[in-house]
């Protein structure tokens, strides 16, 4: 059995150089086939979990935006409020974790793996399986090609971008929003590959990203709206939602708030509350989520009966409080495909 654990070996500190232009919000893609060629990119499962290690009724918690650094470094992420968080998802047990991106502040200082891989030992003391999906952080400074220090902090990931874990009726695909995810890039490929070929006992695919494929506008900013390169992606998945008895469940981060969208079949999140720096929404009538509570840090739990999915959004009440309190912000449910 292979999983991913949350440890971290000896980082290598080598010089920072700034991220290329290319990431620019209204960028489509990156160039795929250099920054691509050399990472592994296989066919079906990458890991999997076992029936010991996943049970038929299941508990999944995801959630992205943490920004671990020095915890005295309060001016873009809330250190108080990002070790609640984990220390309340361990004591939920879940049976994974999903993480959506911006796990370091800034991927070229490895201090802040140090800071993720100290704040999150409850995670490993509790024997959680996580699963981090690459955010646009993890790139400040570290190798664009060959990020070093992310691989050094999830050495199984190594040489991938991009990867999928199958988990009893569960399937998550875990991809990199900062490389291609059009039509004939590897990563798209790979996508297609692994919808083509998922297992019989597949009824949740779960898809772990970055850079939300459907979102409302950070209010007064454009500066991360929807990009095309996931916009394709949001095409791609309602396709394959069309044609697969599967459910389909997009868990994505980059706006530092909560929304919830269900576009042709497939369900989307933006769940962003991690601890990083708070953005206000100028929400639409799509978004399922009306609340004008303000700001969201927070978590989204899904539970499997073994008949339905119930999803609950768990909200941090009161974050200038000395101690964590906590309120259910948002619910919803996802029935299995028949």
């Amino acid at each position: 059995m292979r999983s991913i654990r949350t440890f971290l070996p000896a980082l290598l500190l080598f010089s920072a150089f700034l991220i290329p232009s290319l990431y620019a919000q209204k960028d489509p893609a990156p160039p795929d086939a250099e920054l691509t060629k050399d990472l592994i990119s296989t066919p079906g499962p990458t890991f999997r979990l076992s029936s010991s290690e996943f049970p038929k009724h299941w508990s999944l918690i995801a959630y992205g935006d943490m920004r671990f650094t020095d915890p005295t470094n309060d001016k873009v992420t809330n250190p108080k409020v990002r070790k609640w968080l984990v220390d309340k998802i361990a004591s939920e047990r879940p049976d994974a974790i999903l993480l959506s991106g911006d796990v370091p502040y800034s991927g070229d200082v490895v201090n802040d793996y140090t800071v993720y891989h100290q704040e999150s030992t409850p995670w490993r003391d509790a024997k959680l399986h996580v699963f981090p999906a690459m955010g646009n952080h993890e790139l400040h400074g570290d190798e664009v090609r060959e990020p070093k220090n992310w691989w050094a902090a999830f050495p199984e990931l190594k040489g991938r971008r991009w990867y999928s874990v199958e988990a009893g009726n569960v399937y998550v695909l875990s991809l990199d929003s900062n490389l291609s995810l059009l039509s004939g890039s590897r990563q798209r490929s790979w996508l297609d590959d692994q919808f083509a070929h998922l297992p019989k006992s597949t009824q949740f695919v779960f898809v772990s990203l970055h850079h939300p494929p459907v979102a409302d506008s950070i209010e007064g900013s454009h500066s991360h709206d929807v990009r095309p390169n996931e916009h394709e992606l949001a095409l791609a998945l309602e396709k394959q939602a069309s044609q697969s008895k599967v459910q389909i469940i997009v868990i994505a981060g980059h706006i530092h708030n909560y929304q919830r969208f269900f576009e042709n079949n497939v369900t989307y999140l933006v769940s962003g509350g991690g601890g990083a720096k708070p953005y206000p929404i100028a929400r639409t009538p799509a978004d399922k989520f009306q609340d004008p509570a303000f700001p969201n840090y927070h978590y989204v739990k899904f539970t499997f009966d073994g008949k339905i999915v119930s999803a609950t959004m768990f909200r941090v009440k009161d974050p200038d409080a000395a101690t964590p309190s906590w309120e259910v912000k948002d619910t919803f449910s996802i029935t299995p495909p028949k």
